[in-house]
């Protein structure tokens, strides 16, 4: 027998051995007919259901969760590994000694190899990464870092990704660290006239 249904069981004893008590201080100084009893017992019984039902379904969520979310501090611990993983083959890729050698080639080719592999197992736990790159910008998803001038994008959309992030079935592990588009300032200024040109014109 599990804390919860401990819980329960002290809870309908507790609630049953107050009947009486809660019968005298209702009618202290009348005797209750047998009607009156029965509505009182039927009422305790009808709170002490409900409430164990409230019980029931609090503990079905904890398991739930537990069940579904157990290891989301492991996950989002072991995304460190990823991120390591991928400055680790930007570093050699930028090593000016390394460039275009063939051990390159054979390191970068390994270090794809087990990249995938961590991918495919946090797939495997339901744990997927967020799509970024031109995408616009949803702060429930992602964290703008910076701007970049931009004006073949439309304003606000994702061109950069510094960091990947990742959703454990509907719940963020973490956000994604991303730069976006905004236009220049020339273009903003034309947009602005130009959209004060078609007010005048409206008014006249």
């Amino acid at each position: 027998m599990d804390k919860n249904e401990n819980k329960i069981n002290n809870e309908k004893k507790k609630n049953l051995d107050s009947d009486k008590s809660d019968l005298e201080k209702i009618h202290p100084n009348k005797e209750l007919s047998p009607e009156e009893k029965i509505k009182q017992l039927e009422d305790k019984i009808t709170r002490t259901l409900a409430e164990m039902e409230n019980q029931r379904r609090r503990y079905e969520k904890e398991r739930n969760d537990a069940f579904d979310y157990g290891g989301f501090s492991f996950a989002k611990e072991s995304l460190n590994l990823i991120d390591n993983l991928e400055r680790s083959k930007t570093s050699l890729e930028n090593d000016e000694k390394l460039k275009n050698s063939e051990a390159l080639k054979k390191i970068v080719e390994h270090l794809d190899i087990i990249h995938k592999d961590m991918l495919g197992i946090l797939k495997k736990n339901n744990i997927e990464p967020i799509k970024s790159i031109d995408q616009k910008l949803d702060p429930n998803l992602h964290q703008a870092m910076m701007e970049i001038e931009d004006d073949k994008k439309e304003a606000g959309t994702i061109v950069q990704e510094i960091q990947k992030g990742f959703m454990m079935k509907d719940r963020l592990l973490r956000p994604s660290l991303v730069c976006v588009s905004k236009k220049t300032q020339n273009v903003d200024e034309k947009t602005k006239k130009d959209e004060e040109i078609k007010d005048n014109k409206r008014e006249n």
